[in-house]
């Protein structure tokens, strides 16, 4: 008993490590929110079918401590430490980060395993303990939701002295201008954007990357905020009702930027309206002096910003009130374009950036900065000088291929600007995507516009998962597109494989429209 017992503790040691391990990766990408975790095991439960067997082996040889059971469970270890060794070389897109929160759901988890065979062994000595190792290996699965249950108190108390910290650091920068940027989609280029144009007359902060949550705007402004900065340029992220606002709470904007309202994150929204509110959680936190800057394209904003008092600016493609964009010319080179400022002030930019779908984004840019004191003829060089935003329509010459990369978190307006400024390309155009996610109930359907979109555009569509990316490959084939250049692939990397393969005159341009994180792939 003692030898198959041990037996047991050696191969359940590096098992219990690797499923702890996968699952806090994908509960630190679920945002550590115990709802969406959920979710996220509901419908991903059965890729996990071995630690399903192994809980279920585990209680059925707590009962029944038979030398069978225990060959069966050195087996069922062996291979969850074959597929969850595989699993972690694969989740690789964003690896897990070990900060001090995942550190300390660790250290409970231990506490937790250790005191349950603890206990084990004092009321019923040796016996059960290979069944209770097969079942603190196999439950991994949902013990993230219960260490974050444990550690809730102790995560609010550390929050909350975060917090306290950077209100503090905020308030101790004389002057500081905050202007909060949030949207659906659009906010981290327009973030990045207005930081080039700034930059010119203002020493400015953004927050990094896409550093976009409470805890992210913290860390920004405890590391990186010094006396100096004149701007602080924070994005505003949401997946839930309140988060805007949870972030204003903090930093106080005196002015915002809403760059779109649209349909992502509706698996957590739930619908349009809650979406639209949240956003506006920005314009609700500005005070009565404060300036709001709105996309007049966006037909939600149009329907909300009618509700608010402050200084507001609008920005857009047509002609009307505000920031208007004309005379757009696009090329494989750049776009060229027209602003007309609401005081008549007239200025021709240029700019690297492909697609007019960018347009909007940079007048948005053009706008806060014209209203912060820079002439628009101050600007002109600042705009040329604007880079792609990574994975965001990125451009990488590789020889006889251009790369357009697109591969973050697409969304319905921005996938069909993606296909659309492809198809203005003169060569072999190719698209290969995984496909939209976080739609909700109306994922499917959004995917299907989408295919019938790429079908105009395209001459080859290589989609990635077979599974998700079947409304694609109906609204590409409804459109008559020949189903020999509509090809399926398992791996992004045969997709990209076969993409280079493909014979034919002309340059090649391959759009990498999205890339699923590793909870989604």
């Amino acid at each position: 008993m003692e030898i198959r017992t041990l037996i047991t503790a050696v191969l359940s040691v590096p098992a219990f490590w690797l499923t702890m391990r996968y699952n806090m990766h994908m509960f630190q990408l679920n945002g550590y929110k115990n709802g969406e975790h959920v979710h996220w095991l509901k419908k991903n439960l059965r890729q996990q079918w071995l630690l399903v067997f192994g809980m279920i082996l585990g209680i059925a040889r707590i009962i029944l401590p038979v030398m069978a059971l225990d060959v069966v469970g050195y087996l069922t270890l062996v291979l969850i430490l074959l597929v969850y060794r595989a699993m972690k070389r694969l989740n690789t897109k964003k690896k897990l980060v070990f900060t001090a929160r995942v550190k300390r759901m660790i250290a409970t988890n231990l506490v937790l395993a250790a005191v349950i065979l603890a206990l084990t062994a004092w009321i019923g000595g040796i016996r059960p303990l290979s069944g209770v190792l097969f079942f603190l290996v196999s439950v991994q699965f949902g013990m993230n939701i219960v260490c974050n249950v444990l550690n809730h108190p102790l995560e609010a108390c550390v929050n909350q002295y975060y917090i306290q910290d950077a209100r503090k650091k905020l308030r101790s920068v004389p002057g500081l201008t905050v202007i909060g940027v949030t949207g659906s989609y659009g906010k981290t280029s327009v973030k990045f954007y207005l930081q080039t144009l700034l930059q010119e007359r203002f020493s400015v902060l953004v927050t990094p990357e896409s550093y976009n949550t409470p805890m992210g705007v913290v860390r920004t402004i405890r590391g990186s905020l010094k006396p100096t900065h004149e701007i602080f340029i924070c994005e505003m992220g949401a997946r839930h009702v309140g988060d805007i606002k949870e972030i204003c709470d903090i930093v106080h904007p005196q002015h915002g930027i809403i760059t779109s309202v649209g349909p992502q994150h509706l698996e957590t929204f739930f619908n349009m309206q809650n979406i639209q509110n949240t956003k506006f959680e920005l314009a609700d936190a500005l005070p009565a002096d404060g300036m709001l800057f709105l996309n007049g394209d966006n037909t939600y904003i149009q329907e909300k910003a009618g509700e608010y008092a402050q200084k507001t600016f609008y920005y857009a493609e047509q002609a009307g009130e505000g920031y208007c964009a004309g005379d757009i010319a696009v090329s494989q080179m750049g776009t060229e374009f027209t602003v007309t400022a609401p005081d008549g002030e007239t200025e021709q930019f240029q700019m690297r950036l492909i697609g007019a779908h960018n347009v909007i984004n940079v007048v948005g840019a053009i706008a806060v900065a014209h209203k912060l004191g820079i002439p628009l003829s101050q600007l002109r060089v600042p705009v040329r000088r604007i880079q792609p935003v990574p994975h965001r329509m990125q451009m990488r010459e590789q020889g006889l291929v251009t790369i357009i990369d697109d591969a973050y978190n697409s969304n319905p307006v921005g996938s069909k600007a993606a296909v659309e400024t492809l198809a203005m390309f003169d060569g072999i155009r190719i698209l290969i995507t995984p496909g939209m996610v976080e739609l909700g109930d109306q994922e499917a359907a959004y995917n299907y516009k989408f295919g019938t979109y790429a079908a105009d555009c395209c001459d080859y569509i290589l989609l990635v998962g077979k599974k998700h990316t079947q409304p694609i490959r109906e609204g590409v084939c409804s459109k008559g597109f020949p189903e020999e250049r509509c090809l399926v692939y398992d791996k992004l990397e045969e997709a990209i494989s076969y993409a280079y393969s493909i014979k034919g005159k002309g340059h090649k341009y391959i759009l990498l429209e999205n890339d699923l994180p590793d909870n989604y792939a």
